[in-house]
């Protein structure tokens, strides 16, 4: 048995870090498309014959995807020769490697004297995989059919050899072929330069070290991360959180989790989440331990720990259970175009959950939204419509104990960038008006919560559509914590400052004239800790660079101030002994939250979701639908007032009883 010590460990540690990062260079150097070139909306790594993750790039493209099990997909095409590649792109048949359709997964046999001794992996965004809508995701959709193009596990490449029916099949779905070609061509190429890689380390350090490293530094992170889960307080923590509506409806979605912490270990239990939509925000996970439902958890352990090695064997000590037919497990065919709304929501899910068993874990909740936009507009030669991402738009990280939230760039999701201005002018008919960060949305705090940004673009040309899917935090604002405040909430807007100004707070494909603006404004973080508690001096910092106003100063931190940063002592002294009255425990949900669960408490809202379970899956989005419009009829209005409708909660209460009795003995709803 070959034996590693810590020199051993820390030379191929780098070594194969060092390969999975040229692999992730090469694929950015290669690619054709913004989303993949400069947004960095794909990922690579190293598998061991387990099929798991022991070599991923410590800051290129998505961080999300450490825990990546390549099993299914290895099993669904049976023995691998030298030279072949695995192409798939389906979530029901790749095991939840893939979570939408358009994210296509390679994976190539690394061999070594005539036997695999690892896996090359690497996954891209592509432009458009087919489906009813240029760019192929729309909140919509209710199957996976309308998505595009369906892949499950096959070989692209056969001893070296490109399966040319496989892509003309796959060519012919997409709007943008050429350039989905080039990124294609370039995920072959990261999967070669890793090859290498691995033949170099084989050569140094012979074949057998390699192959043992590859247990040994997963149990090395799963030792690291041991230490940091150590410090959460054992037992079970719980907390729920919200999307705002399933785009189809009205009706919020809620996600729930318990956290049970003792000797052998986490679990996470995500029952009384609702059941499977009948739009694009499921998320599959094929009931495994999917990267998307443990990433807070990953967040932390690299957060506190830095040293600890990126793979799998940070999330050894971790197991999940998602019930079956509901949003964070859905059955087939579920459309999940929009899954990475969900995403956003458990990251802030586990932040709650975490933040219940010690507030100083995590941070308090971030601006919970992330949203590609897209430009649709016509092909000059072929006339038809062609899509293309022309910036990747984020929010504002949550504040934590010592620290203020990160301003406009928070990457919970991953680590993907901006587009440069230059660019997206460049190769789409659009002006970028304005791109900076929004003030006065993060939430208020002793540690301010991050800012969220503003987006202004302006059509140059007819026939422009834009797609702004998973849009989110209109209704249920960001959390505060600790004493902090929740942010204020989203915000897109049409022709700001003209007569034509208005408000939308969902989009799919909006139709846009030449001339005609759309700015985006997303949420910052929650705040953390008493707002009144922040020194004057880091109020009027803020307000001198532009992230708190004058008026949000005085009405958030009691601090008196001009533009210029002159500060009146004697009024803010009274502002400041008059400070409203706060808790300095639990959470600030924010109004409308508040309201929502005077109505729809914890206990009332698992006594639905239970009774939904006893329904075939494919139903119980509808029933659920029926059941909170029965209980609130304003819910199928076009924008209900929630906070204003549920000021008295009395007549629901009622209504919610009645409807939960019939529910649960099986009578139809009313």
């Amino acid at each position: 048995m070959t034996t590693l010590d810590s020199m051993d460990l820390e030379i191929l540690r780098h070594k194969t870090t060092a390969a999975a990062e040229e692999m992730g260079l090469t694929l950015i150097r290669a690619a054709r498309t913004i989303y993949v070139k400069e947004v960095a909306d794909f990922a690579v790594a190293i598998g061991g014959l387990d099929g798991k993750a022991f070599a991923y790039p410590e800051a290129l493209g998505v961080s999300a995807f450490v825990d990546l099990d390549l099993t299914t997909c290895l099993n669904a095409v049976g023995e691998l020769e030298e030279g072949d590649v695995i192409l798939s792109n389906s979530p029901y048949t790749n095991g939840g490697l893939s979570t939408h359709l358009p994210d296509l997964q390679l994976i190539k046999p690394y061999f070594h004297a005539g036997r695999i001794v690892a896996y090359g992996w690497t996954m891209a965004h592509t432009s458009d995989i087919g489906g009813g809508v240029p760019s192929s995701i729309s909140p919509r959709f209710s199957e996976l059919y309308q998505e595009g193009l369906q892949i499950p596990p096959v070989k692209l490449l056969a001893r070296g050899a490109m399966d040319r029916s496989v892509l003309a099949i796959y060519l012919a779905n997409c709007r943008s072929p050429e350039t989905n070609l080039g990124d294609i061509k370039a995920m072959l190429a990261a999967l070669d330069a890793g090859g290498k890689r691995i033949a170099d380390i084989i050569a140094a350090h012979g074949v057998e070290r390699l192959v043992a490293y590859q247990t040994r530094i997963a149990e090395y992170a799963a030792e690291k991360a041991a230490a940091i889960f150590a410090r959460i307080p054992k037992g079970t923590h719980e907390f729920w959180d919200y999307l705002d509506h399933d785009f189809v409806s009205n009706v919020p979605v809620r996600f729930r989790c318990a956290l049970t912490v003792d000797d052998t270990g986490l679990h996470l239990d995500f029952a009384g989440t609702d059941p499977q939509l009948l739009s694009a925000f499921n998320l599959p996970t094929a009931g495994l331990r999917s990267p998307y439902l443990t990433l807070r958890l990953l967040h932390m352990i690299t957060s506190m720990d830095p040293s600890a090695p990126l793979n799998h064997g940070l999330l050894t000590g971790v197991s999940t259970t998602a019930p079956k037919g509901s949003i964070v497990n859905p059955e087939y065919p579920a459309a999940c175009g929009v899954r990475h709304a969900t995403a956003m929501r458990l990251i802030d899910l586990l932040s709650g959950v975490l933040h219940t068993a010690d507030p100083g874990l995590v941070p308090a909740a971030g601006g919970g939204t992330v949203l590609p936009v897209v430009l649709a507009d016509l092909d000059p030669v072929t006339g038809a419509r062609r899509s293309m991402v022309i910036q990747s738009i984020v929010c504002g990280g949550g504040g934590r104990q010592g620290s203020d939230g990160v301003d406009g760039r928070e990457s919970g999701l991953s680590n993907i960038r901006n587009s440069p201005i230059e660019r997206t002018e460049d190769e789409a008919a659009v002006l970028v008006e304005h791109y900076g960060l929004r003030p006065d949305s993060g939430g208020p705090g002793r540690w301010r919560g991050g800012t969220g940004l503003v987006y202004t673009i302006r059509m140059l040309k007819e026939d422009c559509a834009v797609l702004a899917r998973g849009l989110e935090r209109f209704v249920f604002t960001p959390w505060g914590s600790a004493g902090g405040r929740s942010a204020p909430p989203c915000r897109v807007v049409l022709n700001i400052g003209t007569p034509q100004e208005r408000d939308i707070n969902r989009v799919d494909m909006l139709e846009l004239r030449k001339g005609e603006t759309i700015t985006f404004m997303t949420p910052g973080g929650g705040g953390f800790g008493d707002p009144f508690d922040r020194s004057e001096d880091e109020v009027v910092h803020d307000v001198l660079r532009g992230l708190v106003t004058v008026e949000g100063a005085r009405r958030d931190y009691g601090v008196v101030t001009t533009q210029d940063g002159e500060v009146d002592g004697e009024a803010t002294a009274r502002l400041r002994a008059a400070r409203p009255a706060r808790s300095m425990s639990g959470f600030d949900l924010g109004p409308v939250r508040n309201a929502w669960e005077s109505v729809f408490d914890d206990a009332s809202v698992r006594r639905i979701n239970a009774a939904l379970e006893a329904l075939p899956a494919t139903s119980r989005s509808r029933r659920k639908k029926a059941v909170y419009e029965q209980v609130i009829p304003s819910l199928s209005d076009d924008k209900p007032d929630l906070a204003a409708v549920l000021a008295d909660p009395a007549g629901p209460r009622a209504r919610l009883d009645a409807v939960l009795n019939d529910l649960e003995h099986g009578a139809p709803t009313r």
